[in-house]
């Protein structure tokens, strides 16, 4: 008799189902999610920062854009540093598991969040590719539950063949419980 629930060349058996990390080929992603929108923060802080340097500059060794400019750049530096360390923090803190229960994302390592979706909540799936996913071979499953406030769970940036195999074996499913 054949396994009732078919696997992913990337997955364990269902009863021993681990969790599974993003493709490596995911991280710049990650880092292109959060590096420029902090680096851009940055600036904006440093070049608040720098306001009141310009008002109670009296040296006459730098003018006031000088020190606008510097802080901005020292802003966008900081920011993007940060941007870059959360990206690459949260790439290697994402997993997600599917066994026999349903689907589970698992995200953070100081504030752990586990979100779990039972096979029986699942309405409907939707894939994302961007080009960037594309041209990578990563895909954005989206998995819409039923009935509560946060409708839907997102799996960002996974292999494509694991989120296609996951939007099969979770569609089927649905097809099954609307056959009952």
């Amino acid at each position: 008799m054949a396994p009732p629930f078919p696997q992913s060349p990337s997955m364990a058996p269902a009863d021993e189902a681990e969790w599974q990390p993003l493709p490596q080929r995911a991280r710049a992603l990650f880092l292109l999610g959060t590096t420029p929108w902090l680096a851009l923060a940055g600036a904006m802080v440093g070049l608040a920062l720098a306001i009141p340097g310009i008002v109670l500059l009296d040296s006459g060794h730098a003018t006031g854009m000088t020190v606008f400019i510097a802080c901005a750049v020292v802003g966008c530096l900081f920011g993007g540093g940060l941007g870059w360390m959360l990206g690459h923090k949260q790439f290697h803190h994402t997993f997600w598991r599917l066994d026999r229960e349903g689907l589970a994302l698992r995200r953070g390592r100081m504030w752990l969040r586990e979100t779990r979706v039972p096979i029986t909540r699942v309405q409907h799936l939707d894939l994302k590719r961007g080009p960037l996913q594309r041209r990578r071979s990563l895909a954005t499953l989206i998995v819409h539950t039923a009935g509560t406030r946060n409708s839907s769970v997102v799996v960002p940036n996974i292999d494509a063949e694991d989120a296609e195999f996951l939007r099969d074996r979770l569609g089927r499913q649905i097809d099954l419980d609307d056959e009952d």
